[in-house]
């Protein structure tokens, strides 16, 4: 299988997966700590695994969680404020505690890489608490098969496009992303494997988590549970 190299472009750092920092910074939390709160006690303990530059973390802090914030880029977590930072990838993590929730956002299992969703997921299996939640954003088949080039998204004054979407070997696909804010313009290519309902569930299972069910009515975000 080929694997290809994740780029970024575009004004200020970009990191070595190609997520361009300015851009980030400008993005604007989309609900996800409500999401949290409906399987997280009250004040309960948040890993946050690829917190990026905290625009879910801050989000997370406000409704009054104590969050662990986890990137592998410094320059990233250098934009988080009021959480615990840990740098580190993510499959390498071993914090040796447990929490009430732990995320898994940004479409990270999505990975083309099988041994790291595997890594990915063992690291969220490890790191929650027992009856604790697994929160997990992913693509969903249906949504995955509609995708088309040219099509995207306004936050605010941001504009999201997706300029380039190409199947370059069975169920592996090649994106660039493209985002732009006033004069400024980033993109952001990478691949990502798409996964049926099927596939997620035997990922989960082999890492020792079940799936117990989505969260939104889009079905974007996955609840998981350690298995029994």
């Amino acid at each position: 299988m080929t694997i290809f190299p994740h780029s970024g472009t575009g004004p200020g750092s970009i990191t070595p997966d190609g997520s361009p920092v300015e851009f980030y910074t400008r993005l604007r939390p989309r609900g996800e700590a409500e999401i949290v709160g409906q399987v997280t006690p009250s004040g309960g303990s948040v890993l946050e695994l690829g917190s990026g530059v905290g625009r879910v973390t801050h989000a997370l802090l406000e409704h009054g969680f104590e969050v662990v914030a986890v990137d592998e880029s410094a320059e990233m977590l250098a934009r988080v404020r009021g959480a615990e930072t840990v740098l580190s990838r993510i499959q390498d993590l071993r914090l040796e505690r447990r929490f009430d929730a732990v995320m898994l956002a940004s479409y990270l299992v999505h990975t083309a890489d099988e041994d790291g969703r595997r890594a990915l997921l063992s690291a969220c299996a490890r790191h929650v608490a027992p009856g604790g939640a697994v929160l997990i954003q992913w693509t969903p088949p249906e949504k995955h098969d509609a995708r088309q080039a040219g099509t995207g998204r306004t936050d605010g004054d941001i504009t999201i496009t997706l300029a380039a979407h190409e199947e370059v070997e069975p169920g592996l696909f090649s994106a660039t992303m493209r985002y732009a804010h006033g004069d400024q313009v980033w993109t952001q290519s990478f691949t990502s494997r798409r996964l049926s309902d099927d596939d997620l569930r035997a990922a989960l299972a082999e890492s020792g988590l079940h799936l117990d069910r989505f969260l939104t009515d889009d079905r974007e975000w996955v609840l998981a549970v350690p298995a029994a």
